[in-house]
């Protein structure tokens, strides 16, 4: 049901108005007001779809119940009613927020079609700010899902480098051992970064067979290789305004390599199997868990790439260099966990005690465990009994 408030001091014209209006559609629920104050007064207590008011009226004129109501609710729809010689006045108020306006007497036909313009535009304002509220509750889960948790000086240091390269084109290296949250970085770098509202297009090198990680990054034609039934779109191209990151990038074959240096050198993207040339605008950032100086020595991964990448080198910490975090982590782990308990002083102690190789991800495995198979509050007693030292 649509609710619709009449503003009209004359009587006749509001009951042939009200009359047109509920013949139409019998769930338009229609409120009337006999002058601009009363007018103001319903809006103030009741919501509505569609405000339609009288220009020219005593006590408060039309102008002035338009702007009332706008500095009240920048959102209202207003249709305007005006009479022969004040179609000037009735464009001040479009440019005012009105939505539009109708002459008097009114023409059927125009009045309709205006009134059902004006409640789909109501409606899709709704729905535009539900799904608002919908995007902004989703922004807010992804960014916990990718939070950087912790205060020790080592995670400090990272994120202090992160603000300052963030909003910059600055390719940037990762480096770190497995599970220290690498991707973390990568998605902080992004979502800090003007190429935040452009899609963050992710690639595991080591995921990926040699022989197919030149068509996923670069795409490839029809035909151009056995199974390449249609032409597809490489990841580079997707990115393509935004960033893409490409982790574990020494597991990358050296062909692969040679097209990702040309891609960082000439802003160009070839195809498999197509002399076409893609311009493509992309931020790179890569992360490796391998020591890049030994793989070049070995002839594993190009010098030259190597230098195109790191112009940002940031290095995370493993878990054993930041083990005053381990409180904070686990007490964020219970926080997203479908059966929380309480760990107490002697459990994190506990912890931080163990050498952590298998760094966060191991915590978090961990911190299931316990919560799965400890007592509540988690002890020292069930971290001894259920995590091996």
């Amino acid at each position: 049901m649509s609710n619709i408030l009449l503003i009209e001091d004359e009587q006749a014209i509001r009951n042939v108005l009200k009359s047109i209006l509920m013949d139409e559609n019998p769930k338009w629920n229609v409120d009337e007001a006999e002058n601009g104050a009363v007018g103001l007064e319903k809006i103030k207590e009741k919501e509505y779809d569609l405000i339609i008011s009288d220009i020219k009226m005593p006590i408060k004129d039309g102008m002035e119940v338009l702007s009332e109501a706008m500095d009240y609710n920048p959102e209202l729809t207003m249709v305007m009613i005006t009479g022969h010689g004040d179609v000037d006045l009735a464009v001040d108020c479009i440019k005012k927020g009105a939505y539009d306006f109708i002459s008097k007497p009114p023409d059927l036909n125009k009045l309709l079609t205006t009134v059902r313009n004006a409640l789909d535009r109501k409606s899709l304002l709704s729905s535009n700010k539900e799904l608002k509220k919908e995007n902004k509750a989703l922004k807010k889960k992804v960014a916990k899902k990718y939070e950087m948790i912790g205060d020790s000086p080592a995670i400090l240091e990272v994120k202090q480098i992160i603000d300052k390269v963030a909003a910059t084109d600055a390719r940037v290296l990762i480096l770190g051992p497995n599970g220290t949250g690498k991707e973390l970085v990568a998605h902080h770098l992004h979502e800090k970064s003007e190429r935040s509202v452009k899609p963050l297009v992710e690639v595991n090198c080591a995921a990926i067979p040699a022989e197919l990680i030149e068509s996923e990054l670069f795409g490839h034609v029809k035909g151009s290789f056995t199974g390449a039934v249609k032409d597809k779109q490489g990841k580079f191209e997707l990115a393509n305004s935004g960033t893409i990151f490409l982790d574990e990038i020494v597991d990358m074959s050296l062909s692969a390599q040679a097209k990702v240096l040309r891609a960082l050198q000439e802003g160009k993207v070839s195809p498999v199997g197509s002399e076409k040339e893609i311009n493509v605008d992309v931020r790179v950032i890569a992360a490796t868990n391998k020591d890049l100086r030994k793989e070049i020595s070995e002839g594993r991964f190009r010098e030259d790439l190597y230098h195109r990448l790191a112009v940002i080198i940031i290095n995370v910490p493993g878990l054993n260099d930041r083990k005053e975090d381990i409180p904070a982590l686990v007490e964020y782990f219970v926080s997203v966990a479908t059966n929380p308990k309480d760990f107490d002083k002697s459990a994190y102690e506990s912890l931080k005690e163990i050498d952590w190789t298998g760094n966060i991800r191991e915590l978090r495995n961990v911190v299931e465990r316990l919560l799965i198979l400890g007592e509540n509050p988690v002890t020292r007693k069930d971290v001894e009994q259920f995590v091996k030292k």
